[in-house]
């Protein structure tokens, strides 16, 4: 696929522009944005991912809507792992108790800063694969592994207990002179003349390590479905976008999504499959055939990647939604008798910002 460099810079232009777009006209004022707001935008991210494919699949050249059919598959997933991904926010913004109306600010900078650093992954990944086709073994295991994670994570039942602040949380704030009180949206403050960095200010560093943890699944994952740079990172980018509305959007039924790990564990071995049979094919490893490629061994094609990562997203979602349903019903929790509070049925805060009177007096540096 050959990709000009205006249009890369166009498409990087376009994502700088939408990300502005979402400060000025959601962020830059806190505020809890209500159901309708975020089903709205929601679905405007949603579909403007799904015209771009469309778009690829119509004005890519020779090829295009095998082209189109990559960037959908690869953005599904992506989109599948972003929504997994949630979970793990949600425990942070609880850990920290972000009240929700700041919310919205700590994923936007979340976002942006998984943009950048899966830019660079792209970057660099692009580079190994074209240097080095082993590389396909190495991330095919690699997504075995992630596979087993996932499967293990879902079918575990012991409870999780914590009596207090994360291990994370007591670190930062041992090393990084931090208020205990946040002071609206600031990043610092200042209490008796000294200047301090306030929560909000920890709690971006804990969404960008998490964010740095999440390119290592995403990435391979991304790349098992098409090795195309440009459509990598598009992928990846309209996933992330519409992570912050999704976020109050499906809150409420993260904890209902029970069959999510199955659906994820189940797609990531179904790429990793996928890798290996395209290192075969393409296979220079002396200790494999010669050296030479196995032309006989049959590659996945992309129709029926896309097949599988879908289906499988809507198998897990519909018997999560009725599992869960059925446990309520009952009068038991939605992920078992066995889920604990800290565990991923964790509710985002319900307070909202805190008054004029109740905040830290503090300054804005």
């Amino acid at each position: 696929m050959n990709v000009p460099l205006w249009l890369w810079g166009a498409t990087i232009a376009l994502i700088v522009g939408m990300i502005v777009f979402d400060f000025v006209g959601h962020v830059r004022k806190p505020h809890d944005p209500t159901l309708k707001e975020s089903a709205i935008w929601s679905a405007v991210y949603v579909a403007f991912a799904v015209v771009f494919g469309i778009g690829i699949g119509i004005f890519a050249g020779p090829d295009s809507w095998t082209f189109g059919g990559e960037y959908l598959a690869g953005w599904l997933t992506e989109k599948a792992l972003s929504v997994d991904n949630l979970f793990v926010f949600l425990l942070i913004m609880t850990s920290f108790k972000v009240p929700r109306a700041y919310q919205q600010k700590v994923l936007l900078i979340g976002i942006v800063i998984a943009i950048v650093m899966r830019g660079a992954f792209i970057a660099l990944g692009a580079v190994i694969i074209e240097q080095f086709v082993a590389v396909f073994y190495l991330f095919g295991a690699f997504l075995f592994v992630l596979a087993y994670q996932q499967i293990r994570e879902a079918t575990k039942k012991e409870d999780h207990h914590d009596d207090g602040e994360s291990k994370l949380i007591k670190t930062l704030r041992r090393v990084i002179p931090t208020s205990q009180d946040y002071d609206g949206d600031k990043l610092r403050t200042k209490i008796d003349g000294k200047k301090m960095f306030t929560p909000m200010f920890l709690v971006i560093l804990a969404i960008g390590f998490t964010d740095l943890l999440f390119a290592f699944d995403s990435i391979p994952a991304i790349f098992g479905i098409t090795q195309e740079p440009y459509l990598v990172f598009t992928a990846n980018a309209f996933a992330l976008l519409g992570l912050r509305q999704l976020y109050f959007l499906i809150g409420g039924l993260l904890e209902r999504l029970i069959y999510l790990a199955h659906a994820l564990s189940i797609i990531l071995a179904f790429i990793g499959v996928k890798l290996v049979l395209h290192a075969l094919h393409e296979n220079n490893l002396p200790f494999i055939n010669g050296g030479q490629p196995l032309d006989n061994v049959p590659e996945i094609p992309i129709w029926l990647s896309l097949l599988v990562i879908a289906g499988t997203i809507a198998v897990a979602a519909v018997a999560s939604i009725v599992v869960s349903r059925r446990r309520l019903e009952a009068g038991g929790n939605p992920e078992g008798a066995s889920a604990s509070v800290e565990g991923r049925t964790a509710q985002a805060p319900t307070e909202h910002a805190p008054s004029a009177d109740d905040r830290t007096p503090g300054s804005r540096d």
